[in-house]
């Protein structure tokens, strides 16, 4: 086994922590073996079988603009709670923590969402792997900080790097398959580690869990959440095209496969982050029916980021000019979707969309 958890967490730590959170815990869903043990009680999801996510990306700034979204999100969650909340990635800008103690925990997460106390299921970007310059997803095993954070967190929920979440956790009516795929979409590709190369160790169990996970789950609506998306459009566009270079691997033409071959078509929703726009995308024939939801924009928009990509798919709703997040309801049969755009200024939020999507 390689050495996934280097940074303070053994073997036998990591192996007897799985056992210790499937038991303890009221919100698991599947893990692969490597899971972090919490040492905290964690917040548990509002119960029912009525499920609220309030859906974000790219929020981990600390600046005026993160606080103003999730002040929104404050305001929103004393009208109508929610049941927990989906964070797709680019938790700590701009390069990532230096270790599970550091304290832009605090500055960039815990602060600003101080009150909205239910579990945030996290996913990794690009800029929390970063390396040599932010973002470049050059030290892929920067991201065990973040999930030796599940250990001391309350609200933080990455017990694994990637991992399942069902809600309720008996007879779900949701489960999200919260994955990784930095290893297929770094600009610092791991050339020099064969543990994260693109058919390495790594990926390869990822993909048979997600298979696996996939295959046998019970849950009425099968939500993906990823940090880069398979369409946009965003200034980082498609998965195969990502940043418009021609450049294999760095435009993401590995993502583009991994997304075909294992998660399209098996899943309702595709939720992701990176870039910084809310895009309700329409399905397409090479999404087999997935829907396509971007939310990169709370603590940052793509109003002045320049762009290599042409974008044009069909959209139900998409804005690169606005701060905001998204709501999910989800019931047996339904699945409705809005979007709040906020205001940098006055902290005023606005329902731009609503509407029902399955």
């Amino acid at each position: 086994m390689h050495d996934q958890f280097s940074h303070g967490i053994g073997r036998r730590q990591v192996l007897a922590g799985a056992a210790g959170v499937a038991a303890g815990l009221s919100l698991v869903g599947l893990t692969p073996a490597a899971a972090v043990p919490a040492e905290v009680t964690k917040f548990a999801p509002r119960g029912g079988r009525a499920v609220r996510v309030l859906i974000t990306g790219d929020a981990g700034t600390g600046t005026r603009t993160q606080w103003a979204v999730a002040d929104a999100a404050r305001d929103y969650h004393a009208r109508d709670p929610f049941s927990l909340a989906v964070g797709l990635g680019d938790n700590i800008y701009d390069s990532g923590p230096d270790g599970p103690d550091d304290e832009q925990f605090a500055t960039k997460f815990e602060n600003p969402n101080a009150g909205l106390d239910f579990p945030w299921a996290m996913v990794l970007g690009n800029h929390d792997t970063s390396a040599v310059f932010p973002g470049d997803g050059g030290w892929l095993a920067r991201g065990n900080f973040e999930v030796e954070y599940h250990a001391k967190s309350a609200r933080w929920w990455m017990p694994s790097r990637y991992y399942s979440v069902r809600v309720p956790e008996q007879n779900p009516v949701v489960e999200f398959f919260v994955l990784d795929v930095n290893p297929l979409a770094a600009y610092i590709p791991p050339f020099l580690d064969p543990y994260f190369a693109v058919d390495g160790p790594y990926m390869n169990e990822q993909r048979a869990w997600l298979d696996n996970a996939l295959a046998t789950s019970t849950a009425q609506w099968k939500i993906a959440c990823t940090h880069q998306a398979y369409i946009s459009n965003g200034p980082h566009g498609d998965a195969g095209n990502y940043e418009g270079l021609p450049i294999d691997p760095i435009n993401g033409v590995h993502a583009k496969r991994f997304f075909e071959d294992h998660v399209l078509g098996k899943v309702s929703f595709l939720l992701s982050g990176h870039d910084h726009t809310l895009q309700v995308l329409e399905p397409t024939p090479a999404t087999k029916g997935t829907r396509q939801i971007v939310s990169g924009a709370s603590a940052k928009t793509a109003s002045h980021t320049p762009r290599l990509t042409t974008g044009g798919h069909r959209a139900l709703y998409d804005t690169e000019q606005d701060l905001g997040f998204m709501v999910m309801d989800l019931t047996a049969d339904t699945v409705n979707l809005k979007v709040v755009t906020v205001d940098p200024a006055t902290g005023a939020s606005t329902e731009v969309f609503d509407r029902r999507l399955g």
